[in-house]
């Protein structure tokens, strides 16, 4: 018997989300941003939760942002991710938005040096055929590199 590829939960996309997935599979993180009061919105839905507008439209993020909380997962609950473990996984701001919050892994970095407010950047990766993430990495800031 062949070894059997395990394929990760895949995503559906929608019309409401295929930019985002898009995005991810052109190594970009797209958010919804309203048309009216410039709030992101994440994740994407056709109403913006501050002034009720449908006028929303995708925008590129700088992959920049910060960590907000994590946890680390030692037990996996399908069998994709049983030779990942243990993985961390997170909730990051991008620095466009103050309480703009995405569901994420951190990839790169020793548990150890975890820290909430570390600074992050953008790594999309295919997981799977068909499958690219936005995951984020610890950010090597250069010398002259601002938030």
């Amino acid at each position: 018997m062949a070894d059997q590829v395990v394929m990760p939960p895949m995503p559906v996309a929608s019309p409401l989300t295929e930019f985002f997935w898009e995005g991810a599979a052109r190594g970009e993180l797209w958010i919804l941003r309203c048309q009216q009061c410039h709030t992101f919105i994440h994740p994407p839905r056709p109403v913006c939760r501050v002034c009720l507008s449908t006028d929303l439209a995708p925008e590129q993020m700088s992959g920049r942002a910060t960590l907000y909380t994590w946890t680390i997962a030692r037990q996996a609950f399908h069998p994709f991710f049983a030779d990942k473990l243990p993985y961390v996984y997170a909730v990051v701001e991008p620095v466009e938005q103050a309480n703009l919050h995405v569901v994420t892994n951190i990839v790169d970095c020793p548990l150890q040096e975890l820290r909430i407010g570390m600074p992050l950047e953008l790594d999309c990766r295919e997981v799977a055929p068909g499958l690219t993430l936005p995951l984020f990495r610890p950010r090597g800031d250069l010398p002259g590199d601002s938030q």
